[in-house]
Formats: C-alpha cells, sequence, structure tokens
C-alpha cells in the first residue's frame, strides 16, 4: 500500500484569507478611480487639441504720424488699428481650452460613464466644422469670408478615439497594481 505523504495547508489558508479580503474590498471604489483617471486623460489631450484663438495680423501699422501745415504733427489710428482696438483689445484667448470640465462618475448597470463636456456656446462648431458664407465682411478680422465650409478641429473625437485604444493597457495596469496590493 502506498503512503499519501504529508501535505501543509497553511499557504491554501493564507490564499483564502486573501481571496475573502478581496471579496469585501469595495469594487465600486476602483472602478470609479479607474474611471476618473482615465477621464483624467482625455481632458488633458482635449485641453492640448483644443486652439486657442489668436490676435490676427494687421498689414498696416496701428497709428500713423500726419504732419499739418502749421509745422505740427498729429498721430491718428489706421483702419486696422481701430479694429484692433475696438474688438482685440484686452483679448486673452484661450476661453474654449479653459471651459473643458468633467462631469462625475455616474453608474448605469455595470457600466460607469465618465460624460467630458464644454460649455461655451461656440464649441461645437470648432469641433465639427461650420458654414458661413463667402464675400462676408467681417469686422473684427477686417477680411472678407472666402470659404463656405470652416473645418472642424475634431478635438474630442480625435482624442476620444486614441485613448479607446489605450484604455486597456491602462486599466490591466490599474487591475494588476490593485491585485498586487492585495496577494
Amino acid at each position: 500500500m502506498a503512503r499519501w505523504g504529508k501535505c501543509d495547508f497553511k499557504e491554501l489558508e493564507r490564499l483564502n484569507e486573501r481571496l475573502e479580503q478581496l471579496s469585501s474590498v469595495d469594487f465600486d471604489t476602483f472602478c470609479r478611480e479607474a474611471a476618473n483617471e482615465i477621464a483624467a486623460r482625455l481632458l488633458a489631450k482635449v485641453k492640448k487639441r483644443t486652439p486657442v484663438g489668436v490676435i490676427p495680423k494687421f498689414d498696416e501699422p496701428k497709428t500713423v504720424k500726419v504732419q499739418g501745415a502749421s509745422g505740427k504733427s498729429k498721430t491718428f489710428l489706421t483702419r486696422s488699428g481701430a479694429i484692433r482696438d475696438k474688438y482685440w483689445s484686452g483679448y486673452k484667448g484661450g476661453t474654449l481650452r479653459d471651459a473643458w470640465t468633467i462631469l462625475p462618475v455616474e453608474k448605469h448597470g455595470d457600466q460607469y460613464l465618465v460624460t467630458v463636456v464644454n460649455n461655451t456656446e461656440y464649441a461645437s462648431y470648432v469641433e465639427y466644422g461650420h458654414r458661413q458664407t463667402p464675400g462676408r465682411y467681417v469686422p473684427a478680422l477686417g477680411k472678407s469670408l472666402k470659404a463656405s465650409w470652416v473645418k472642424g478641429r475634431f478635438m474630442l473625437t480625435i482624442s476620444t478615439q486614441e485613448l479607446e485604444t489605450q484604455a486597456p493597457a491602462l486599466l490591466q495596469q490599474k487591475l494588476y497594481l490593485f491585485l498586487k496590493e492585495v496577494f
């Protein structure tokens, strides 16, 4: 008759304790943290891609110095100088870029939903493009419009597609670190 030998169950008992510890951990918190991390990465990518308005360059100088018959000189605003003062004085840019925000993570069934929004009224026009009337004079630019369609920049669309390819690796790494702590 054969002998079965000795068996030490201490390691199996430790594994069982760790698995019980894992079952007591709140997976909802883990999933929300992972969703927030992915949302933060998306926000960074979108902000990086969002264009910032630039003050147009005007061909003419801002002011012109004119000398009168009496020999006195007087300084006047040029047409482009008047446009700069009227429409572009105090302009800083970056309103669209600064308006991106992340809403709190929502849970719908077994899915977690992260919403990234931009409440600027012209954000959708910059994202997807817009129509315009060629030949219309725009005083703020000091020029007439040329094209009938302005192409969109697709800041959010491209960033979302990029992150969808990176998300599985990010989640795998986060899950690995989470399980590493338990085991």
